[in-house]
């Protein structure tokens, strides 16, 4: 039978019914009827009476919901069951909303409707339910164990060797996205995924082993314990020098200081000091004979420095007033490699 032979004998009887008066009965006797064309979601329930309609969400809608939301990230897996999150579809309502969306419009339009099988083509949102802060602390679960601050690199200095602790980049969780994506998990049919991958995103350190090496172009380390004192480039050990240290009571100080200036034949501020005797408070000119400090002058901290030395004697012992002594032509040697600002490690 053809579209227009339907439509001529709808009319027929649609003209029928409406002279007896018999279009409120035809009207009333499909009011449990869902309307052709309506769907709850991505659930077609036109055509269905509404008890019908209850078991097919039933099984297309509401057992998916039972499912658990699982979250993965990298190799870590996070569940959000339905008991957690409270999930739960209020299956009535919606059919009363497929009921009442089938029924609207006049009583003739309706009848002529049902007679020339049109369809009504709406969709009924799916009405789910959970809770937010079932959802908000997975999120905050998910962010706690993948998140991961980056790591700086740098250095320690220990006697005469340097190690280089590596950069290491940071893990981050969008957590306005992940949230999004599971309660999207959350609500849908089985048409999708009761499944999200957590999308981390790499965060850089602001000092990358790369720039290590830049930022230490020089780096000098001194082994009090084995009387050395070595030079480093770009982390590179280049060379090793003997030297002495202060005495008992006059310790070099330990630390992590810098080169704070530099001179050649400096003149020598006499401490005032018991130890400097008569000569506390003076300025001894560079090159005097009386002038401990030879050649070269490289400031570390309150008046403790690197210098030459004529007592050679005193290398590889605990000999100055907390000053590092080093031979003359081994200070020459390292002075025109030291700039200000090169850091210093004494251990």
């Amino acid at each position: 039978m053809s579209r227009t032979t339907i439509v001529i004998a709808a009319a027929a009887v649609f003209v029928l019914l409406a002279g007896t008066g018999a279009v409120l009965a035809y009207d009333s006797g499909r009011s449990d009827t869902i309307a052709a064309g309506i769907r709850v979601g991505a659930v077609d329930v036109g055509g269905l009476s509404s008890r019908a309609a209850r078991e097919k969400l039933d099984a297309r809608l509401v057992r998916p919901l039972r499912k658990p939301v699982v979250v993965v990230a990298g190799e870590r897996e996070f569940t959000l069951t339905a008991r957690t999150s409270r999930v739960q579809a209020d299956v009535d309502a919606m059919v009363s909303e497929a009921l009442r969306r089938g029924r609207e419009g006049g009583i003739l339009a309706r009848t002529w409707r049902g007679l020339t099988g049109g369809d009504v083509e709406a969709v009924v949102a799916p009405r789910i339910s959970y809770s937010s802060e079932a959802v908000a602390r997975l999120v905050n679960r998910v962010r706690a164990r993948m998140s991961r601050k980056p790591v700086d690199a740098n250095i320690t200095l220990a006697g005469q060797r340097v190690a280089v602790r590596r950069s290491l980049p940071g893990l981050a969780v969008d957590p306005r996205r992940l949230r999004a994506e599971v309660q999207r998990a959350l609500v849908s049919d089985t048409a999708a995924p009761r499944s999200v991958r957590v999308s981390l995103k790499k965060t850089q350190p602001k000092v990358t082993t790369a720039r290590l090496a830049r930022r230490y172009e020089t780096v000098l380390a001194v082994d009090r314990a084995g009387y050395r004192v070595t030079l480093f480039k770009r982390l590179k050990r280049v060379r090793s020098y003997p030297i002495a240290v202060g005495q008992a009571g006059l310790e070099t100080p330990a630390g992590r200081y810098t080169i704070q200036n530099k001179a050649v034949n400096p003149a020598w501020h006499v401490p005032n000091s018991a130890w400097a005797g008569s000569l506390a408070g003076s300025v001894i000119p560079g090159g005097a004979p009386n002038n401990p400090i030879k050649a070269r002058w490289l400031g570390v901290y309150d008046g403790v420095g690197l210098h030459g030395t004529t007592d050679r004697g005193s290398i590889g012992t605990n000999a100055s007033h907390g000053c590092i002594r080093m031979l003359i032509e081994d200070i020459e040697k390292l002075y025109d490699r030291v700039p200000v600002g090169t850091p210093i490690f004494i251990s």
